[in-house]
């Protein structure tokens, strides 16, 4: 499977099955992070990361603090697509890694920046 990244009219291939989505909360300024596969149904969370709680950000039921970390999985199916704001308010954007490295998304104000599978016919274009 490869992910499609897609932002300002443009899509970027990356040939994974895996990536970590973090950000920073932009009003408690605390880290937050995902795990997620890249399936041929779409995206699926695997475990999320909270490293600390406060305003809309407390941990769920059944949470467990692991090194400083509230690590917990989102009971959410799988996604056809995650869709992450780029308001350029925060101080920074979304950082999605994967075994070939890190990448910054959205750290400007701008469009919407769309994750999914790419195709499987091997256009590396969106599903």
């Amino acid at each position: 499977m490869n992910l499609c990244i897609l932002a300002a009219g443009k899509t970027v291939t990356l040939a994974v099955t895996a990536f970590t989505l973090s950000w920073t909360h932009s009003v408690e300024k605390t880290g937050w992070q995902e795990d997620w596969t890249v399936t041929p149904s779409g995206l699926e969370v695997i475990e999320a990361r909270i490293q600390g709680s406060g305003a809309g950000m407390e941990p769920p039921q059944g949470a467990v603090l692991r090194d400083g970390w509230w690590t917990y999985v989102p009971k959410v199916g799988i996604q056809p697509r995650v869709v992450l704001a780029a308001s350029g308010a925060t101080g920074g954007g979304w950082t999605l890694c994967t075994v070939q490295g890190c990448r910054e998304l959205g750290k400007a104000a701008g469009g919407a920046i769309v994750l999914e599978p790419c195709a499987q016919d091997g256009s590396n274009q969106p599903r």
